[in-house]
């Protein structure tokens, strides 16, 4: 077994993806750095990219909200992935969501060139509803993991993004200030009866 994938179903080579998919608090970017620094032990050659936008925790490393962290290279377009990478066993993407559509491109030419790709995102946005790029990543994916949250409100098993502020853009850069992880019974879209502060 290589990361839940049982060792007679290993793609033997071929480059293949990987999709690391849930609410905020769910545990996305650490399953994400367990399987990135697995590769590092086993002395595979391992590129780290995650969006300019995010620079909540650093610039420069891919962070948990529980402060586990890589180095990682900064990039303002998914298309720079494909400059950056180089000659690399396995390509690890964090917060995919802040990519627009082409990231599905560049995912699908990285695995035809024969690279492990692990992307890590939002699969849906504060309203619930399908945060692109990753359905389309979904769609794409030899390898799916859905992790679920922990409800902040009743402790049930959450699998949404609540939004806490009466902001309404849709990409909203922020952490336990701005979100909560909630059940399908918890979450509501009207912003009025969540939010805590401005």
């Amino acid at each position: 077994m290589v990361d839940n994938i049982p060792l007679k179903n290993l793609p033997q080579d071929t480059g293949w993806i990987e999709v690391v998919c849930g609410s905020m608090f769910s545990g996305k970017t650490e399953e994400l750095i367990r399987r990135l620094r697995r590769a590092q032990i086993a002395k595979q050659r391992v590129a780290i990219f995650k969006p300019a936008i995010d620079t909540r925790y650093a610039e420069d490393r891919i962070v948990s909200h529980s402060g586990v962290s890589l180095p990682s290279v900064t990039v303002s377009s998914a298309a720079e992935i494909l400059e950056k990478a180089g000659d690399v066993d396995v390509v690890g993407i964090d917060e995919a969501q802040f990519f627009d559509l082409d990231l599905v491109r560049v995912c699908e030419e990285l695995a035809d060139k024969g690279h492990r790709v692990i992307v890590a995102g939002l699969d849906q946005d504060y309203l619930a509803q399908p945060f692109e790029p990753m359905p389309q990543l979904l769609a794409i994916a030899e390898y799916i993991t859905k992790t679920l949250a922990i409800c902040m409100v009743c402790g049930n098993p959450a699998n949404r993004t609540q939004r806490v502020t009466r902001r309404s853009e849709r990409v909203l850069v922020g952490a336990a200030d701005s979100y909560e992880a909630r059940c399908r019974n918890c979450f509501t879209t009207d912003l009025e009866q969540v939010s805590r502060a401005e």
